[in-house]
């Protein structure tokens, strides 16, 4: 699925997040030490190598709703930008923190001038956050930003199998409509 909106593609595929070749950065649902983890945490370390969880420890620890980022190193993707998500239940307010991963993310890009940034779906895996309400944080604060997105223009969604790519199409057609 893909969308325009002022000049801007919003697209959801069901994919890995290593290998999204053709973007400039990749995120990545980090843990607060920064450190190789599960699941997508876990897949960027290994795919980008050592030298990305070297530089990570400069920037550890990080916050719920922070980002920082890191080159890409083995990656495709020149740049990785790290966000920690909530974990749901517990992180407060955790929809904010999550809208903020986002937005942090997003902001990040634009002061680095990146062109093309690819997003998991934060927070839903280990740390329990249900799809559909983070989908609706996500979209809604990506489409909230818009209007201040000056270098990116391609915004892709990369969901780990088809439920999540079944629910963030019907999110963002709920969002947009």
């Amino acid at each position: 699925m893909k969308r325009e909106l002022n000049g801007i593609t919003i697209e959801c595929i069901r994919g890995n997040i290593t290998e999204q070749e053709g973007f400039a950065a990749v995120v990545n649902a980090a843990n607060a030490e920064l450190r190789m983890g599960g699941g997508v945490a876990g897949a960027i370390h290994r795919a980008a190598g050592p030298e990305l969880t070297k530089e990570c420890r400069k920037y550890a620890p990080i916050r719920p709703g922070e980002a920082v980022i890191t080159r890409g190193y083995r990656l495709s993707n020149k740049w990785v930008i790290h966000c920690l998500g909530p974990v749901y239940g517990m992180d407060r307010p955790e929809n904010e923190l999550l809208a903020d991963c986002y937005r942090n993310a997003l902001r990040i890009a634009e002061k680095n001038e990146i062109d093309s940034i690819a997003f998991p779906s934060i927070s839903t895996g280990f740390f329990g956050y249900p799809m559909e309400g983070a989908a609706e944080i996500a979209f809604k604060t990506v489409i909230e930003l818009i209007p201040e997105l000056k270098c990116v223009k391609r915004i892709r969604f990369v969901l780990y199998d088809n439920s999540a790519l079944e629910i963030h199409e019907r999110v963002l057609s709920k969002v947009l409509s």
